[in-house]
């Protein structure tokens, strides 16, 4: 028999592979213990974030989107890309003086 098991017309397709298609069946995300692919997409969203970062010069302190956009954040505000080296510099108080030595 070609047709695939619970197929409504037995008999009617050439091969398994055409019993399949005729039922318009999806292959579905099957990961370790089941699940979707929700897991998946969000890692690899922060991996590709990482890339597009460190191809900008910016070094994370790790690859958490947490990590990633604080490092961005503080290359934007700095104007330089944080990394190794990067010193953030802290805001001064309100009517600090500033000495240009």
């Amino acid at each position: 028999m070609a047709c695939r098991t619970g197929c409504p017309t037995p008999g009617q397709h050439k091969s398994w592979g055409d019993c399949a298609r005729a039922a318009n069946l999806r292959v579905a995300y099957c990961g370790i213990g089941g699940g979707d692919a929700t897991e998946q997409k969000q890692w690899d969203a922060e991996l590709d974030l990482y890339r597009t970062a460190r191809k900008q010069g910016i070094r994370p302190d790790g690859t958490k989107t947490k990590q990633i956009m604080r490092a961005i954040k503080a290359s934007e505000s700095a104007g330089a890309a944080y990394g190794r080296d990067f010193n953030a510099a802290s805001a001064l108080p309100a009517g600090a003086e500033v000495s240009h030595a």
